[in-house]
């Protein structure tokens, strides 16, 4: 934003800006998980893949998918491709995606999950406590304030084997309330 600052010519950025962007809605919410093709895209962070593999064991005991298709990208610091958010939307009904517990990883994980619900996938995004306000702030700045993520306690990074299992259960259920949309 520029603002005056005298009557001459000399403008100054004010670097508080704006945020504008339209709010695009969610996409439509399945009125029942089994008989889905779940899709799991993990941003290769640590301990990501455990809670991931973890969280899909859980919900396949109460939930029958007809697939489960994992996918991996390997820097949790940039957007999945264009390509493989076009192949995840083709190969499957609902998607997780793990995991936010930093700045750059966060900001992505909700991109990535916002790209996957515009092309009408329900995508529910793994975030930690610390980054419930980068999540709320992208969302704003990317258009998708509807979209919810699945917040787990912080940190990830150096958990021990009872704390990703208690992690893992809040994830099944979190994430199946985002995909259903209660």
């Amino acid at each position: 934003m520029l603002d005056r600052l005298d009557a001459g010519t000399a403008f100054v950025f004010d670097p508080r800006g704006r945020v504008e962007s339209a709010d695009a809605p969610i996409a439509p919410r399945p009125v029942a998980l089994d008989g889905l093709r779940l899709g799991i895209l993990d941003n290769s962070k640590w301990n990501a893949n455990k809670l991931l593999r973890g969280a899909q064991a859980a919900l396949g005991q109460d939930i029958r998918f007809v697939a489960v298709n994992y996918y991996v990208k390997h820097s949790f610091s940039k957007d999945a491709a264009p390509e493989l958010i076009a192949r995840i939307a083709a190969e499957c009904d609902i998607v997780l995606t793990a995991i936010g517990d930093c700045g750059s990883c966060c900001s992505c994980c909700v991109r990535d999950s916002i790209a996957l619900e515009r092309l009408g996938i329900p995508a529910a995004c793994i975030i930690t406590t610390e980054f419930e306000r980068e999540t709320e702030l992208t969302r704003t700045a990317v258009g998708m304030t509807g979209l919810r993520p699945v917040v787990i306690d912080h940190p990830v990074s150096s958990i021990t084997a009872a704390e990703v299992a208690a992690r893992v259960a809040v994830i099944a259920r979190e994430a199946q309330a985002v995909w259903l949309g209660l």
